[in-house]
């Protein structure tokens, strides 16, 4: 095992062999419907476990699970539903805009568009990968703290920042893995590499990979 300390392209095809093989199948984690309700999903998500997350958006997409539904409801009535999920002001008033903005210049479609979600209130590039990847299946590669930190902790990026993270994993794996594999990485993180349970040398990965690392291995935080 001793090469794939040495060779980030070596690196990269063992982790993703390892990871294909322990998650073969990989299901969104966010409970949703459609473009719409994933969107929504994933603004929620921001500093907020997927897990809380499904559990606040079926009181929300009961009263409103579209754009049409969402502006009938005051912006203090979304902040009230969605308090638990964190940061509920800011993200209250970003629903409400970008459902808006979707009536009035989409037809109330989520666009299929990276740059135009990126215009929404409330989407970031991130987000706006997620849904471009989940809901309409274009390949991308969207970076989270789990896939930031990984990526460090393997040697596949610097981490300068995530832009540059994820740059450097699109150069290192094929295009036609990348929508699997971000959630495969996800997956292992939360199992078995989590940044409290793993230090750079505990999780099977990276003792594989890193057999001889002896102290802990830094990462930079997004």
């Amino acid at each position: 095992m001793n090469s794939l300390s040495r060779s980030k392209k070596k690196r990269a095809e063992y982790i993703h062999q390892r990871l294909e093989k322990s998650f073969p199948e990989t299901p969104i984690p966010l409970d949703h419907k459609d473009p719409y309700t994933l969107l929504i999903a994933v603004l929620l998500s921001a500093q907020c476990t997927d897990v809380r997350v499904n559990k606040i958006t079926p009181k929300l997409f009961k009263k409103a699970d579209s754009p049409q539904k969402m502006i009938k409801l005051k912006v203090k009535e979304i902040e009230d539903i969605i308090r638990p999920c964190g940061l509920s002001p800011r993200k209250s008033k970003a629903i409400w805009e970008l459902s808006n903005i979707l009536i009035n210049d989409h037809n109330g479609e989520v666009p299929a568009d990276i740059d135009e979600l990126e215009k929404l209130p409330g989407v970031g590039h991130k987000t706006a990968s997620v849904v471009m990847s989940q809901a309409f299946g274009e390949p991308m590669f969207p970076v989270d703290t789990h896939i930031h930190r990984l990526a460090q902790i393997w040697g596949l990026t610097n981490g300068k920042n995530v832009t540059q993270t994820e740059k450097d994993l699109k150069a290192l794996f094929p295009k036609e893995s990348w929508n699997k594999l971000h959630l495969q990485i996800i997956f292992y993180g939360r199992e078995y590499c989590q940044a409290r349970g793993c230090d750079g040398m505990r999780c099977d990965l990276c003792q594989e990979m890193y057999p001889k690392r002896k102290t802990v291995k830094a990462y930079r935080k997004p």
